[in-house]
């Protein structure tokens, strides 16, 4: 299974690209099969796994900014926003996963000059302050 954040969704053996018309059905099956709504099913979820707030930024950056940020995407960084990183990931970009679970993802575009950051915390308090440490992050560079 794999998804996208437009909405796409990939599932083997079902359709070989990524499909939002499928993700939809899906959905609705999982509502005339199990009696539930989409509401229910998502706070039953949640209940097993935690609650989940994700966002998604397109930054703008300034050549010079750029440049520097890209050096600082190569250090290891053992805090973020004064909590402890325990765990980095340079599949796609820098992923720093801090102790509490939260986590931020900064990639630089390859075709503008633009910086993706990808925050995950669980509760809006908590990304709120992880957004705007990233912002910081980002621009302090």
């Amino acid at each position: 299974l794999g998804g996208e954040e437009s909405a796409g969704l990939s599932i083997r053996g079902h359709v070989p690209e990524k499909d939002g018309i499928l993700a939809c059905l899906l959905v609705t099956e999982a509502i005339a099969r199990r009696g539930l709504t989409v509401r229910q099913q998502l706070e039953e979820l949640f209940k097993k796994v935690g609650p989940c707030y994700p966002v998604r930024l397109n930054l703008t950056l300034e050549p010079e900014v750029q440049q520097r940020l890209v050096e600082k995407l190569k250090r290891d960084w053992d805090k973020f926003d004064s909590e402890k990183v325990v765990k980095i990931d340079r599949t796609d970009g820098l992923k720093m996963i801090r102790e509490d679970g939260s986590w931020v993802l900064m990639r630089l575009s390859g075709t503008e000059p633009v910086v993706r950051v990808y925050c995950e915390a669980d509760s809006p308090e908590k990304l709120a302050r992880l957004v705007e440490s990233a912002k910081s992050f980002v621009f302090s560079a």
